[in-house]
């Protein structure tokens, strides 16, 4: 992938604008740096490697030359987003998932912000914004996809099983095809977003559902329980103990099965 190839491969798709780079320090950094300054809708960062890459509480992320795709998406919202922000990661999970379904592959979404394949971290999310006041002026929403063997990082290293998508397929898929498809779905799923099906959907993709999981949700605190569903908002929902509702919110959470 180059940056000419990958301007050629999306060219249909109508970006508000494109940011190539052989190597970034983070993409993310990048599109909100750039949204700041006032980037189009639907403008992307894209770079073949990323040396200080970030994921989800501040966790490094791991994105070798020519290995994995790392890329941050800057969205305007519009009115229904806005009544909807926290449906942003179901945006992304769900685009990232129907790529790989695309592939062949059994996605599942393990909430809040990654994508498993054969019960492995395949891909993940970090959703950023930038504020106008107290209004959401734009949304960055960084995915990091491992699609060569060579993006995963050692075993030692890692606090969740990773795989890629060459482990699964046999076989790399060309990166800019892959971008192309998940562009393609963020498109879809946004016009959805604001809808029941929207969260029917990703929650029909949800890992571990029906199954017994443990959460830590900073601090100390932590719920067990079996994963039951999403609320409204994209809140999970887990039925504990007592056979009661426990509803986790977004933020310094971390969910493991227990069996």
């Amino acid at each position: 992938m180059n940056e000419s190839s990958l301007k050629k491969r999306l060219a249909k798709l109508n970006l508000g604008g494109l940011r190539y780079f052989e190597s970034l320090g983070s993409t993310n950094d990048e599109a909100l740096a750039w949204a700041a300054r006032g980037a189009d809708d639907f403008s992307l960062v894209v770079a073949d490697e990323q040396t200080q890459g970030r994921g989800r509480l501040d966790r490094k992320w791991f994105t070798p030359k020519g290995s994995a795709i790392a890329m941050s998406l800057i969205l305007r919202p519009t009115a229904v987003m806005r009544s909807h922000l926290s449906r942003t990661v179901g945006l992304a999970a769900l685009s990232l998932a129907d790529a790989c379904l695309k592939l062949g592959l059994s996605p599942k979404i393990k909430w809040p912000n990654d994508i498993l394949l054969d019960s492995k971290k395949t891909a993940g999310i970090l959703v950023e914004m930038v504020w106008a006041g107290e209004d959401a002026d734009s949304l960055v929403i960084g995915m990091g996809i491992n699609v060569h063997k060579s993006a995963v990082p050692p075993r030692e290293t890692l606090q969740f099983p990773a795989t890629s998508l060459e482990d699964m397929l046999g076989n790399a898929p060309k990166r800019e095809d892959i971008i192309f498809q998940i562009l393609s779905n963020v498109q879809r799923w946004r016009e959805q977003i604001g809808t029941e099906r929207f969260i029917q959907a990703w929650e029909e993709k949800l890992a571990f559902r029906g199954e017994a999981i443990q959460i830590h949700a900073g601090g100390a605190e932590s719920h067990q329980g079996i994963l039951d569903g999403l609320e409204s908002d994209g809140s999970l929902r887990i039925c504990d103990e007592h056979n009661k509702s426990v509803i986790v919110r977004f933020g310094d959470v971390s969910l493991r099965p227990t069996a």
